[in-house]
């Protein structure tokens, strides 16, 4: 048996002791107070090494020093503790804020040396950090807003940092190699140093910028006052134009010609412009602008006449006198910047303003033979039929480059929708195999179409089915020109239809067909109404047969419109 040897007593249990003299635990460091975590010191045990130093402040001392003991002076009255509230919390959003400037120096340029800056420096109370910006100038072109962010600004090499007590105003503040000058604060700043016992300086003014101020002063202008009363001038004559037409004289040029023009007065500002008048397919560019509106020049001043204006322009103070409405005659031919302009006409306007206005001028319109350059409007020629598609597709191709659709009767289309008149016909041939063949003719009413279905013979060897697609059937004896195309009061019994040159004779008809054509019997001659009559009333059954059996075995007559028929062989 074991036996404890630290106190002589056997190692079972009830007979061992924990060692008090010994932890190797981690002691808290943390703890809360008033609601906010703090750190403590803790208590040091016997045999533990403590984590801080065991040697008393001087603020211990003094309370060991003060303390008296109670049995002779009894217990001494206790001062309730002030509640503790930490720096984070009493400082929280709480700001001083300084405005300053700076200088920044500028190279290579003549108009200024260097450019003045404001900024607004914000010291946080919280956690004694800054902030510099720059407030936006609008146009400025210089990169501005934040210049520092949030951050504790270094002070000196040594690590130091600026604290709020090395701030005031009218001092340098040195940061990342940019010198602020500090010129005064708002009003909170100055309440909150002044109650820490901080003189505030006198605030001071913000220099102003020397490239600003000289954008801000107007340039001097030494132009003598005029006479002339622009305001009365433009509500008076303002859109009042005098239109002159012309003809430019360009024939001295290589393959020069001349050109019709119009020349526009305006006098408001007493500008002129000058626009070509372009015929169709002349082929010239589409700028009819000659002369860009302005005011033209008439004499200029003897001292300024050697001045090279082919190169440079003529400024307004090298003008003696410029062009007015006086000098602009009807019948004379005038100069305007080198050209000449041949005035033959002008408008209605202009004549009654110089006939109330310049009484003394006398117009003298004449009327000007030029060489018409215009093409001769030519009847257009229709290609002849080539026998492709119909004629309406056909003359599609001659009227534009890219054909399209003709068009259709809509309103036709839409009140006779699935409105056909069918009529028995047989095939009128000299072939005596063609003796025995019947056919349906099928009238489609919406876009005037006829379509042609044979009914099937036993033992004919002819094959029944769709003889003719749906199309539009033109009369023997019309032209390409001036087609006729057959109608409802062309399919009397017994007539003979040519399709194609194919022979049909009709011999009965649907007694919807006598019905239709009954409501619309003035547009319908008498002669076919009255086969029509005699015709159901001798073989009503035969044909009412004939027609279930088509119905029976005819495809959709219901087509498309656009489908094109040729005769089968």
């Amino acid at each position: 048996m074991s036996v404890n040897m630290g106190h002589g007593l056997p190692f079972l249990p009830g007979n061992t002791f924990r060692d008090v003299t010994s932890a190797f635990h981690r002691p808290q460091t943390l703890s809360y107070k008033n609601g906010f975590a703090l750190p403590h010191r803790p208590k040091v045990g016997i045999g533990q090494t403590p984590l801080i130093s065991s040697e008393l402040t001087q603020n211990e001392m003094n309370q060991l020093a003060g303390q008296t003991s109670a049995l002779t002076y009894g217990t001494a009255k206790r001062i309730p503790a002030l509640v503790f509230v930490p720096a984070h919390v009493a400082f929280d959003k709480k700001v001083l804020r300084f405005y300053g400037y700076f200088r920044q120096e500028v190279q290579h340029s003549p108009q200024e040396e260097y450019r003045v800056r404001s900024v607004v420096i914000s010291y946080f109370l919280e956690d004694d950090s800054m902030t510099i910006i720059e407030p936006l100038v609008e146009n400025s072109g210089i990169p501005q807003g934040k210049l520092i962010k949030r951050q504790r600004l270094p002070k000196n090499d040594r690590g130091d940092h600026y604290h709020w007590k090395d701030l005031n105003v009218g001092m340098d503040l040195a940061v990342y190699g940019v010198i602020y000058h500090i010129t005064h604060c708002d009003s909170y700043t100055q309440d909150f140093m002044e109650s820490q016992g901080l003189i505030v300086n006198d605030p001071e003014l913000t220099p102003v910028d020397p490239y600003i101020q000289h954008r801000s002063q107007p340039v001097r202008s030494y132009i003598s006052p005029t006479d002339i009363d622009h305001l009365e001038k433009f509500l008076t004559k303002d859109r009042q134009v005098l239109r002159f037409f012309a003809l430019w004289n360009d024939t001295e040029s290589l393959y020069g010609e001349t050109r019709p023009v119009t020349i526009h007065y305006y006098l408001v500002d007493d500008s002129v412009e000058i626009r070509e008048v372009h015929q169709p397919n002349s082929g010239r560019d589409p700028f009819p602008v000659l002369l860009r509106r302005q005011r033209l020049p008439k004499a200029i001043k003897p001292a300024c006449e050697p001045f090279p204006s082919c190169v440079l322009e003529v400024s307004p103070q090298d003008v003696q006198q410029y062009f007015s409405p006086a000098d602009l005659r009807v019948g004379d031919t005038v100069q305007l910047l080198g050209r000449r302009f041949q005035l033959y006409d002008c408008d209605d306007f202009t004549k009654t303003y110089y006939r109330e206005n310049h009484p003394e001028l006398e117009l003298r319109p004449r009327p000007v033979v030029r060489e018409s350059t215009e093409l001769q409007d030519r009847h257009k020629e229709v290609p002849p039929y080539n026998g492709f598609g119909s004629l309406e597709d056909s003359l599609q191709n001659c009227l534009s480059l890219i054909p399209e659709p003709p068009k259709k009767d809509v309103v036709k289309m839409l009140e006779n929708d699935h409105r056909v008149l069918r009529y028995a016909a047989r095939m009128d041939s000299q072939n005596p195999h063609d003796e025995g063949r019947r056919f349906v003719l099928s009238y489609f009413l919406s876009n005037d179409m006829i379509s042609i279905f044979e009914k099937s013979t036993r033992n004919s060897g002819i094959i029944g089915g769709r003889f003719l697609e749906k199309t539009r059937i033109p009369k023997p004896g019309s032209t390409t020109e001036k087609p006729e195309f057959y109608g409802p009061g062309d399919f009397a019994i017994g007539a003979t239809v040519e399709v194609f040159r194919h022979r049909f004779v009709l011999t009965n008809a649907d007694r919807y067909v006598l019905t239709y054509l009954e409501s619309i019997s003035d547009q319908i001659p008498s002669q076919t109404l009255t086969s029509l009559r005699q015709s159901l009333g001798l073989a009503d059954q035969e044909v009412t047969t004939q027609t279930d059996q088509v119905e029976n075995t005819q495809t959709d007559p219901q087509s498309d419109d656009n489908d094109r028929a040729e005769p089968s062989s």
